[in-house]
């Protein structure tokens, strides 16, 4: 492994104070911007679009890149078995129909971006993969090798695709028919055509990085392409900078978007090593700026936190993904840009949103979930959010899933139960938290961070402001939630309800206290954690988590209630270790 040289770090210093601001806005797609893009797809099936994807397909491709990762066994093993599965949905390979009716977007999204092959490789050798990836691919290209749609031929997943054929090229060329070949060949030319075309309308994040990898990918690895990939190298150099912000974290705040950004990078640098090149230092030094923010929401069972619709990825992928990086490195506390701040003494750890959500325009299945925060202890969850709408299994309801994105659906305070930022049905996020206020500070005795957010300002006049503080050996967490009235609303006579959420980890066992104000927390290990609150009532109530594979599990929540006359109240609360 690589060390990250100091300077090329993201800086890890703990400012005093700091206003960060929605940039771009609250109002989520405008009616012009959704005409626009939805006219630019349906150039795709123009005849014009189609004379622009003719061109000589190559004979071969001038070598074959390794993939620096490994597929998921159990989903290898149902290739095996005749079955694509995904998240509990799953379709039979003999006679698929690559139209795919019904299928979920995350299910289409495996399918099209070949994501399966790493399964499938993994698995099994050459010899008795080969004719099953064969299989899939003539179904494919019967249905989409010339009719370009979505979703399909979306520039992330086309771009994903390619490093896909390039990585396991064995197992999709192995064959003797020289018309099939010549297909699949022809289909690689033709998604690298559109994308050239069509990558800077993949939105900014991971999907347009995948998009202009593909195009470099296919620069690369096609005879003559070294106009292409002197072009896609400024296409991604333009990408990254819209794309990752100066503290190494993506504009869509999604951890599971951070983590695909980096495995797209690191996936590319093995094309570039085929070729026995040198990928553009630009580039390779995105690779080290996504690291130590991804390290940053990871809990201490190495997994990531739950963070708008994604779910914890398990501790040992993202372990796989880092030693591919070749980055070694610490994880970054405060990332104001990207929006966590991380807390952490003596095993106790907590990573906070201390953020406005992303803009609408930015991410798809985004949460309202300023100001909530997770908690674990060493390798044991006991704070969490729900998690997982973008990530839950195909099982679960839609409604059920949209309600993941909710705020009572994360670790902080709902008033009026209302959302602090308003979820819009496409996916997107509207109006809501448009300014967040933080300060940290950091004492040999105490880590604090007092953050706010204007999230309820335009409805009912309140700033929601949390204060957080670990105690240096591990053992306290002491919080308080406040609503305080700014007279920027017309003023209040009646009292509002307000509710704060904890939701705790499946493993953790609950019990209320007999004075109703506090509950015993038991994690594995005989860990014993006790909760006390003051200024709400506390109850015990179901909720529900998602894991890494998008399956739900019940749980509970400690649930905070109470009124807030107009003037404003505040909750404390308090977690402490008892042993």
């Amino acid at each position: 492994m690589s060390t990250l040289p100091p300077d090329d770090l993201p800086v890890d210093g703990i400012d005093e104070g700091k206003r960060l601001i929605r940039v771009g806005g609250d109002s989520g797609v405008s009616l012009a911007e959704r005409l626009a893009e939805r006219f630019h797809r349906l150039t795709w099936r123009t005849p014009l679009h189609g004379l622009r994807l003719r061109g000589k397909h190559p004979l071969k491709l001038i070598t074959v890149a390794d993939d620096p990762f490994v597929g998921d066994p159990s989903r290898g093993r149902a290739l095996l078995d005749g079955y694509i599965s995904l998240r509990g949905e799953r379709r039979a390979i003999e006679g698929l129909d690559a139209k795919l009716p019904g299928a979920s977007r995350s299910f289409a999204d495996h399918i099209h971006s070949f994501g399966w092959l790493r399964d499938l490789s993994t698995v099994a050798p050459r010899p008795q993969a080969a004719p099953i990836a064969e299989t899939i691919m003539r179904a494919w290209l019967a249905t989409h090798g010339e009719a370009v749609s979505e979703p399909a031929w979306r520039p992330d997943l086309t771009g994903k695709r390619l490093l896909a054929w390039v990585a396991h090229a064995p197992l999709i060329l192995s064959s003797t028919d020289l018309v099939y070949r010549s297909s699949v060949l022809h289909a690689l030319a033709r998604g690298a055509r559109h994308l050239e075309r069509t990558a800077d309308k993949a939105p900014a994040g991971a999907p347009r990085i995948a998009a202009w990898a593909g195009v470099i990918t296919a620069g690369l690895m096609i005879p003559g392409g070294d106009p292409r990939r002197v072009f896609g190298e400024a296409g991604m150099i333009r990408a990254l900078g819209l794309s990752v912000l100066d503290d190494g974290g993506t504009v869509t705040r999604q951890p599971a978007g951070q983590l695909d950004a980096l495995m797209t990078l690191v996936a590319l640098r093995a094309v570039y090593a085929a070729r026995r090149m040198e990928m553009p230092a630009d580039i390779e030094m995105a690779i080290g700026k996504l690291v130590p923010p991804l390290l940053g929401v990871a809990h201490g069972d190495r997994g990531l936190s739950s963070w708008q619709g994604g779910g914890p990825i398990a501790g040992d992928t993202i372990d796989a993904v880092i030693a591919a990086s070749e980055i070694r490195t610490r994880p970054l506390r405060q990332a104001r840009g990207w929006g966590y701040q991380r807390l952490a003494n003596a095993g106790t750890l907590l990573i906070v949103d201390a953020a406005p959500p992303p803009v609408g325009q930015m991410v798809d299945g985004g949460c309202a979930s300023t100001l909530a925060f997770e908690m674990s202890d060493g390798p044991n969850r006991l704070v969490v959010n729900c998690g997982g709408a973008r990530a839950a299994n195909a099982q679960l309801p839609d409604a059920l899933a949209q309600g993941l994105r909710t705020t009572a659906a994360h670790s902080t305070l709902t008033l009026g139960d209302s959302n602090s930022t308003a979820l819009n049905p496409d996916g997107t996020l509207g109006r809501g938290v448009g300014e967040v206020e933080l300060a940290r500070a950091e004492t040999d005795t105490v880590s604090r961070i007092e953050a706010s957010h204007d999230g309820y300002v335009r409805r009912y006049g309140m700033v929601h402001r949390r204060q957080i503080a670990l105690g240096a050996d591990g053992r306290d967490v002491r919080g308080e939630d406040s609503l305080l009235a700014t007279g920027r609303t017309r003023r209040r006579t009646e009292p509002l309800t307000f509710a704060i959420r904890f939701h705790l980890a499946p493993t953790v066992e609950v019990s209320p206290t007999a004075d109703g104000q506090a509950a015993l927390l038991r994690l594995p290990g005989n860990i014993l954690w006790q909760f006390r609150c003051k200024g709400g009532a506390l109850a015990i109530e179901e909720s529900l988590w998602i894991d890494g594979d998008g399956r739900p599990h019940p749980t509970e929540q400690l649930l905070v209630t109470g009124e807030t006359p107009p003037g404003g109240t505040s909750v404390s609360w308090w977690f402490h270790r008892s042993r």
